[in-house]
């Protein structure tokens, strides 16, 4: 059973993944007119820009995520969270002064060297959290990645008004807020006689592989993770640009399809997870999830009306369960101090989606929205993630079959 500090501990995480959320989320509204701005070029083009901006970040963290992770292991997993916390609100200062676009690359790199807040907060989490509780504590921190979402493009769009680098400086402030208060309250959750010696062999991708591959469930999952994040970069990177050029839509409206996609996502996580996984198992949250991804990406990639992108956006209600839930079952298969390597691990695969995913889903966004398109179809980033996402479901139903039954779970020894 979870104990009352451990709670206390949690309800800070979520905090922390929220306020960084809504700093993420402030900015993507005016994203589009800012690079159009820097750069004067049109809405086509400027998408291939945010492309290799997420994608220069990403790489970054694939290759720092493990360091964070195994830093955690050995130093605690508080330094390294307040680290990250003050990278972030340095980038978000750096990115408001830009006064072209490579100022814009160099604050992503920032971010990403310092892996973000996401690797040492779920492995907090896997640290105070009961085995049985952490698929309902991994959907706590997606909760907080959901409201983050409602709030933060929201005021996003509304700060748009006053500037396109307006929502750069309100971001820079909520982190900062965030990382002082943090050096106030946040404990740590590794005790000293659980921590290990930091190793480089480990603190890289291939290290970090070679590792896991004692956990031949870990892989299989991960596997199935890559396939599915891959899919759903398709919103992040395209999002705003493809809502402009499908629907015509401004800030406001980009901020206010988001804020709806934040309260889906904070509804599932923060309140479906907890009861929908319990009843059904792990295994078959995964293939809901999924299922309800692959229909919400077809409708949004045939939508021409903006009632049916908030039904296709609908229809994705109950995808926030796949996530959590696959990171549960690898959780369960790792020792109590190794959690930070596979957060770290699990942490760098997703960055390197986010470094194949942007490019893909923003050079097919741009080619198929360009004046000289062969086709006009935006919505072909969509089919293409749904056909990414429906190949995380095939492995996800031969993995966990009864056939392939996973191992009992792995324990600190």
């Amino acid at each position: 059973m979870v104990s009352q500090p451990s709670r206390y501990a949690l309800v800070f995480i979520f905090f922390t993944v929220l306020i960084d959320t809504i700093g993420f989320g402030i900015i993507l509204p005016v994203m589009p007119r800012l690079l159009m701005a820097l750069t004067g070029e049109p809405t086509a083009h400027v998408t291939l820009i945010a492309g290799f901006l997420l994608a220069t970040y990403a790489l970054l963290q694939f290759v720092c995520g493990p360091i964070m992770g195994n830093l955690g292991d050995r130093y605690g997993r508080r330094p390294v969270l307040l680290i990250s916390l003050a990278a972030f609100a340095f980038d978000y200062l750096l990115m408001g002064f830009a006064p072209n676009v490579t100022w814009l690359f160099l604050g992503r790199a920032v971010a990403g060297i310092a892996g973000a807040v996401y690797s040492p907060a779920m492995a907090y989490i896997a640290d105070v959290s009961a085995p049985e509780k952490r698929a309902q504590s991994f959907g706590m921190v997606g909760a907080a990645f959901g409201v983050g979402f409602i709030l933060g493009p929201a005021i996003g769009g509304l700060l748009g008004s006053l500037g396109p680098r307006a929502p750069f400086f309100a971001a820079a402030g909520l982190a900062a807020i965030n990382f002082l208060y943090g050096c106030f309250v946040l404990p740590e959750s590794l005790p000293v006689e659980r921590r290990r010696k930091f190793e480089w062999s480990r603190a890289n991708p291939l290290g970090m592989l070679v590792a896991l591959k004692r956990y031949p469930a870990v892989i299989a999952i991960a596997g199935a993770v890559v396939l599915w994040q891959l899919g759903h970069q398709v919103y992040p990177s395209t999002w705003s640009f493809f809502a402009k050029i499908r629907f015509q839509w401004s800030e406001f409206e980009i901020g206010a399809s988001l804020a709806f996609v934040g309260i889906l996502m904070a509804f599932t996580q923060g309140y479906l997870t907890g009861k929908i996984v319990p009843r059904i198992g792990e295994h078959r949250a995964i293939v809901l999830g999924i299922s309800s991804g692959v229909l919400s990406m077809l409708v949004l990639a045939f939508a021409t009306q903006s009632w049916l992108a908030y039904a296709g956006m609908a229809a994705g209600l109950l995808q926030g369960l796949a996530y959590p839930s696959m990171n549960a079952i690898m959780s369960k298969q790792v020792p109590a101090n190794e959690q930070g390597e596979l957060q770290g691990g699990v942490a760098s695969m997703m960055s390197l989606t986010t470094i194949i995913g942007p490019l893909i889903m923003t050079q097919t966004l741009g080619r198929f929205s360009a004046p000289d398109a062969p086709i006009f179809f935006p919505g072909a980033a969509f089919i293409l993630a749904s056909a990414l996402a429906i190949c995380s479901l095939l492995i996800v139903l031969r993995v966990l079959s009864p056939a392939s039954a996973l191992p009992s779970a792995g324990r600190a020894g």
